[in-house]
């Protein structure tokens, strides 16, 4: 799934299979459409879109701030995507 998330091919139904928090890249990068030295210097300026979870040296990003940014919300009523 990350190489398809980093190349951009991702689809509604694999962005809400994703886990709880994701990494910075590629995966968060990925669902932006943007790449790393510019993921990496959103966060470092304070710029990057979510919340950035710090765990030590690791960076993780919130997946349901992330797909509520790009627009990605499961239909509530049944659990399914929405459209």
């Amino acid at each position: 799934m990350r190489s398809q998330l980093a190349d951009g091919a991702n689809t509604r139904a694999e962005l809400l299979r994703l886990p709880a928090t994701i990494d910075l890249w590629p995966t968060a990068a990925g669902v932006l459409g943007v790449g790393r030295s510019t993921a990496y210097e959103l966060v470092k300026s304070g710029e990057w879109p979510t919340r950035v979870l710090r765990l030590g040296r690791l960076i993780k990003i919130p997946t349901a701030e992330l797909l509520a940014y790009v627009g990605v919300t499961p239909d509530e009523a049944t659990g399914a995507p929405s459209s």
